[in-house]
């Protein structure tokens, strides 16, 4: 495809291409073998997304070694799409392994589903060597002096 129509194509359809937000080859069928970005240096951040509501699609632990939280929200609330992943509970720990400096990291859950519970029951251990607290859906959150119960957060 010729570069002019290469780069029309990608601005008709932004996104399209992208996985976790680094261009992928559009010619593989699986976009997380074929990631061709160099990696660069972490971005930190005060709060993360989890993006999908938590599916195992779009977040892998590449996104956990890339982008590092002090507090991951995980959304999603339908098992029979499995959101939320417990693949992607997993990559939080394997990413989080690699970042080579123990800081707190919070994980909000939005809902409380039987995947969170599960994984939080069999990884304990692995959360508190890793520095990882997880708040349970009844606790709350203080932000600009206004306190409201973790389950709200939702975007």
């Amino acid at each position: 495809m010729p570069e002019d129509e290469l780069s029309r194509s990608s601005h008709s359809n932004p996104g399209k291409g992208l996985v976790n937000g680094i261009k992928t080859n559009p010619a593989s069928n699986s976009p997380k073998s074929s990631l061709s970005v160099p990696m660069g240096p972490p971005v930190y951040v005060d709060l993360a997304y989890i993006p999908n509501h938590c599916s195992g699609k779009n977040t892998d632990p590449e996104f956990f070694k890339r982008v590092r939280a002090s507090y991951y929200v995980v959304s999603g609330n339908d098992a029979a799409n499995g959101e939320p992943s417990r693949a992607v509970l997993d990559a939080l720990l394997e990413g989080k392994s690699q970042w080579g400096e123990n800081l707190q990291v919070t994980l909000i859950p939005t809902h409380d589903t039987e995947v969170t519970r599960e994984w939080y029951q069999q990884t304990h251990e692995k959360q508190q060597e890793l520095n990882i607290m997880v708040l349970a859906s009844s606790s709350t959150v203080v932000m600009q002096d206004e306190s409201f119960p973790a389950c709200k957060i939702e975007f």
